[in-house]
Formats: structure tokens, sequence, C-alpha cells
């Protein structure tokens, strides 16, 4: 199996999530990326949520999420994306940037709009009660 390690940021408002639509593509993803070489999880989060979304996440706010796996949404069977997720606060305004195309708030039963790992996400989150 492949495998393919990614990093993405939970935030909730109003018990939605925040999702994202980059240019070109039909399927919405929790924001966030992979890591370059030599970067911590704390590190690649940062800068890819910087990068995409224009806010600084504030390192001491960060807590995890969870990890998740599932199939990778348009990859070859058998390839599997591991989603480590965070939570955590941050300054500025967010806002669509580089990549991004779209930012919206998803509820629990907007789930299916986004890529399989991130409707196993929204379903924990659900369980927890933490979104509509």
């Amino acid at each position: 199996m492949a495998y393919i390690d990614k990093l993405a940021w939970i935030h909730i408002v109003d018990r939605k999530v925040l999702a994202t639509l980059s240019k070109g593509k039909d399927t919405y993803y929790l924001p966030g990326g992979k890591r370059e070489i030599g970067e911590s999880d704390e590190q690649a989060l940062l800068r890819e949520i910087e990068e995409e979304l224009t806010v600084k996440l504030l390192p001491s706010t960060l807590r995890s999420a969870g990890i998740f796996e599932a199939q990778a949404h348009g990859k070859p069977e058998g390839t599997i994306v591991r989603m480590t997720c965070f939570f955590g606060d941050y300054e500025g305004t967010l806002e669509a940037h580089a990549e991004i195309e779209k930012l919206i708030w998803f509820a629990h039963a907007d789930r299916f709009k986004c890529s399989t790992v991130d409707v196993i996400i929204f379903d924990d989150l659900k369980t927890k009660n933490l979104i509509d």
C-alpha cells in the first residue's frame, strides 16, 4: 500500500467546519497539506495554513484532533491518505489564497462534498457533538 501523509486544521464556528476548494477541483478538503523535508507537524501546518488562508495559527493553542485514514481521493486503489488533524486558534482574517479558490462552512450533512477521509473526520466530529 502507498501512503500519503497529510496534516489538516479543523476549525469549527457555529458548529460548522471550515472547508476549502482548490482551483480547478470539484471536491472540498479540510485546509492543510503535506510536510516539506525536515518540517515537524506543527511547522508544516503553520506554513500551509498561512499560505492557503492568510492567517497565522498560534502554536501554543494547537491540540490533536486525531489521525484518520481512508482511500485517497483521485488516486489509484490502495493509495491511503493518513490525515493528522489539529484544532487551534489563529490571528488574522481568513481568506482564500494561493491554490485555494473558495472557503465554505459545512455541517455534517454537507460531508459528502468532501474527500473520503474528510467524511470520516466529519463523522467523528458529529459523534463528539462538535458539529450539527
